[in-house]
């Protein structure tokens, strides 16, 4: 850091602080842009923020007046000013009381240059001072850049760069990946208890809008940068750096040298879990068609193994499967080696996990906000088996009931099951023809239908419900059995149009023929 107003005035026994009575700790302790030195009545137009003005009096010999020392001190302010040096033993024995009283007004630090000081030396020991710790910073700057492009040559090269940025900034260093968990990062100091809950937010919201970002959170006496990973529209995730101060350039331009490996890392990463996907799918194939013995010893190989039995089956299906939810599964995988596979077949994505770690696929499912459906228990060589019952089990799920179980269909009895399989497809055939004829008559048709199968096809009954003579009850039978092309005096023919009705059910009570 520049060197600044306390180090100045202890640096030169001839400079004594004379207004405020008790100066700004934080100014006296704030860097030194420059020091100038002029005699002008305004010398702002040649002054910047940061500076300290040196000045022998000149303008203070005849009008000494103390609105004129207000306005000359309001100017200084208001240009960003950090001190005036007023020399005596030249024009002025002592510094002026208007000008005290206007610094002290304003609160801007006025010292005394006393013992005919040079200006010169003052200007000479800032410039020194502050060409040295630029120096310094620049010689830390390539010794750090040079300390992480070493890390990045470890074995564990993502673990070894946030432990030497940790180290070279003295700061305590986050990882987010894509989906917003925290990374383990062993024996990397983590970020304070007070801000981690903040800070897990504020990462995954900047992920879920998918730009590329940088913000900051304060909190008393702490802070955390943070900033994304990879470009907008595909995010790697978010670094986040406690600090207690703000970063400076050189601390920023190394933090910016982090991320730029960090992504390289990264996208070599999603790089590779292209190649395992594929090595997944090819897998899985191979498992559904039996050969267990080859999947597991490849399994081995590569991730530790496979699940052991018995299996449950689960099915993410729909376009808006992601990277997001894959990543997930990946970072649960690693965690715990052979406890769920998972790989994308037919435009789904596939997960099989022992029975007692099916909870944590269903949070994963349901934290991103997936539809999908679960399987019966089964083993490796029902696996196909296993597939089929978590697709039809998916096709049910919906926003209310994100995730469908197998074995919930199942206690339905057969209607159940019929639904799980598909059954509602062929259902919509059979009753297409009457679901085709114009509102009204549609309308009238399935509620004849109800009401005949709800008197167990009595016609009386039915007739009664429906307010209609049984004769014309007789006669709407008649024409929708005919629509249809099947004989409802049988019972084989009357118990699939029911289960037809039944399946569509829900469809047919909000309006019939979509589809």
């Amino acid at each position: 850091m520049p060197v600044d107003l306390n180090a100045l005035i202890a640096q030169h026994p001839a400079l004594t602080v004379i207004a405020p009575d008790v100066p700004d700790p934080i100014v006296m302790a704030t860097g030194i842009a420059w020091v100038h030195s002029s005699d002008l009545v305004d010398p702002t137009p040649w002054l910047e923020p940061g500076q300290v003005l040196l000045t022998d009096g000149m303008h203070f010999v005849d009008e000494t007046g103390q609105e004129f020392a207000r306005a000359y001190v309001e100017r200084l302010t208001a240009r960003g000013v950090l001190a005036l040096g007023f020399a005596t033993d030249i024009l002025h024995d002592t510094v002026p009381d208007p000008l005290v009283a206007a610094c002290r007004s304003a609160g801007l630090v006025l010292f005394e240059v006393a013992d005919k000081t040079p200006f010169i030396g003052l200007i000479r020991f800032v410039a020194d001072a502050n060409a040295a710790e630029a120096r310094e910073r620049l010689e830390w700057s390539l010794q750090a850049q040079r300390a992480v492009a070493r890390a990045a040559l470890h074995p564990d090269g993502m673990r070894a760069i946030m432990a030497e940025l940790a180290r070279q900034l003295g700061s305590s260093v986050a990882l987010y990946d894509s989906v917003g968990n925290r990374v383990e990062l062993p024996g990397i100091p983590g970020l304070s208890a007070a801000l981690v809950e903040r800070v897990d937010q504020a990462a995954g919201e900047v992920l879920r809008r998918g730009g590329r970002a940088g913000l900051s959170i304060v909190e008393v006496g702490e802070g955390v940068a943070l900033q994304t990973l990879g470009r907008g529209g595909h995010l790697l995730g978010v670094l986040a750096v406690g600090t207690r101060a703000p970063l400076g350039s050189a601390e920023t331009d190394l933090v910016g040298s982090v991320i730029g490996l960090a992504s390289i890392a990264l996208e070599q990463r999603r790089a590779l879990d292209g190649a395992r996907a594929r090595v997944r799918s090819g897998l899985i194939e191979l498992l559904s068609s039996g050969a267990v013995d080859v999947a597991e010893r490849t399994a081995h190989t590569l991730w530790g193994g496979l699940p052991v039995e018995p299996l449950r089956v689960t099915v993410v299906a729909g376009p808006a499967v992601g990277p997001a939810l894959v990543d997930a599964l990946e970072a649960a995988a690693e965690r715990d080696s052979g406890s769920l596979f998972f790989a994308e077949r037919h435009d789904a994505l596939v997960v099989i996990a022992n029975e007692a770690d099916l909870g944590q696929v269903h949070e994963l499912v349901g934290r991103h906000r997936q539809l999908a459906g679960t399987s019966s228990a089964v083993s490796w060589v029902e696996l196909g088996v296993g597939m089929a019952e978590a697709e039809g089990a998916a096709r049910l799920a919906v926003d209310g009931a994100p995730i469908v179980l197998y074995d919930e269909l199942a206690e339905r009895g057969l209607q159940g099951l019929l639904v799980a399989s598909g059954g509602a497809t062929l259902a919509r055939r059979l009753l297409q023809p009457v679901l085709d004829l114009p509102v009204t008559e549609r309308d009238t048709a399935l509620a004849t239908l109800a009401a005949w199968f709800a008197a167990n096809c009595a016609w009386d009954p039915a007739a009664r419900e429906l307010g209609v003579h049984r004769h014309t009850l007789r006669n709407r039978i008649g024409a929708i059995q005919q629509l249809l092309g099947v004989d409802l005096e049988s019972f084989s023919a009357r118990a699939e149009v029911w289960s037809a009705l039944d399946l569509l059910g829900p469809d047919l009570s909000s309006g019939g023929s979509r589809g």
